[in-house]
């Protein structure tokens, strides 16, 4: 079967399910039974994976379909929720919905907005009753991937992640009981539940559901990704450059490492430190003296499209955190042992940026928009 990216998937990322390529194999009506439900790329899945057969002979085939050009191809799909079109498409219909916040005013998509990388364009988003988190909302893009999640590391799963901002004051400000009885008094969502799973409307289910869509936010086919896939011409000199002070005197490799460009470790960089309203990060969650000032390092992916940046959003464009990171962050008792002066030119650190801008993977499809 070839690669996705040549079947024209693009960013994507191979969302089709082992029951979309079940459907296809086996010549069922699946684009009537996915009518409705926001999967504009039935037809063009239909065409690319139509001698898919021998993949979806076992349950566990989502997990062998390929991701997009650049990252790992194996998709960690958790054995207890599986992907299907149906969890797919209620947890975007959930992701999109103010009925999760006790106001009905606030949703997932209020703070994580597809057109920047779904992530906020504000250093602090504002929840419900236009109260201010106290962090930035950080990019959902290939959170599959992810080994834990939020700035402090607090949970370990998608699942888990997708209960915290519903009961967050700040947030969304609403209980799960009071979102259970409003999804309940909804036909719609009655429905939809009940074609997702067995036992239809559940805290549990819930969480599946907004887990389902999230891991479906992959981005790669960056120009950098081509590039390293012998495509020479994807990256201008700059970027190209760029690239090497990345892996080289700029030692950002070290920390944002891999194909998702983020280690999955937690570093102090002194961002924020000192200032008021403290932050101890890390420390809130292990209680290590350590861990104090210490935040999840973000993956770089479109990380052109995500700004504001830090875990406080006080940095404003892609040069301002190349000129941070050159200066060697901000001095502290608890400061990473890889922070300290780069000595970078002005035109190194332009190239730098021009590299950081050659990770966008392109326009998000129209499958994952409202």
């Amino acid at each position: 079967m070839a690669p996705c990216e040549e079947q024209n998937v693009g960013n994507v990322g191979c969302v089709a399910t082992a029951e979309i390529l079940r459907s296809v194999a086996i010549g069922q009506d699946h684009k009537q039974a996915l009518s409705g439900l926001g999967f504009e790329l039935v037809a063009l899945l239909t065409s690319a994976f139509a001698s898919s057969a021998e993949l979806i002979s076992a349950p566990a085939a989502t997990n062998r379909l390929s991701a997009p050009l650049g990252l790992e191809a194996s998709l960690p799909i958790p054995e207890d929720n599986p992907l299907t079109p149906e969890r797919i498409a209620l947890g975007k219909k959930l992701f999109y919905d103010p009925i999760l916040s006790q106001s009905g005013t606030i949703s997932c998509s209020s703070c994580h907005l597809p057109e920047r990388g779904f992530a906020s364009d504000a250093a602090l988003s504002a929840g419900i009753e236009g109260k201010k988190g106290r962090r930035n909302a950080p990019s959902l893009f290939n959170r599959l991937y992810a080994a834990s999640l939020f700035w402090d590391g607090r949970v370990s799963s998608l699942e888990a992640q997708a209960l915290e901002p519903i009961q967050n004051p700040v947030e969304m400000g609403s209980s799960l009981e009071a979102v259970l009885e409003r999804l309940r008094a909804n036909a719609d969502y009655r429905q939809a539940f009940k074609l997702a799973f067995s036992d239809g409307i559940s805290t549990q289910n819930l969480a599946r559901a907004i887990a389902s869509f999230e891991r479906t936010l992959l981005s790669g086919n960056s120009p950098v990704d081509r590039f390293r896939n012998s495509q020479f011409s994807a990256l201008s000199d700059s970027a190209r450059q760029g690239l090497w002070i990345f892996e080289s005197k700029g030692l950002c490799s070290k920390c944002h490492s891999g194909r998702n460009f983020t280690d999955e470790k937690f570093r102090n960089t002194g961002v924020s430190w000192g200032k008021a309203p403290n932050d101890s990060g890390r420390f809130e969650v292990t209680g290590h003296e350590a861990d104090r000032g210490r935040f999840k390092t973000p993956t770089l992916r479109d990380v052109s499209k995500t700004a504001p940046y830090m875990h406080d959003g006080s940095l404003v464009s892609l040069r301002e955190v190349v000129e941070f990171y050159n200066r060697g962050g901000v001095p502290n008792p608890n400061l990473d042992p890889s922070m300290k002066p780069l000595n970078l030119s002005d035109s190194e650190i332009q190239n730098l940026v021009d590299f950081l801008e050659a990770l966008s993977g392109g326009k998000v499809p129209s499958t994952q928009l409202k």
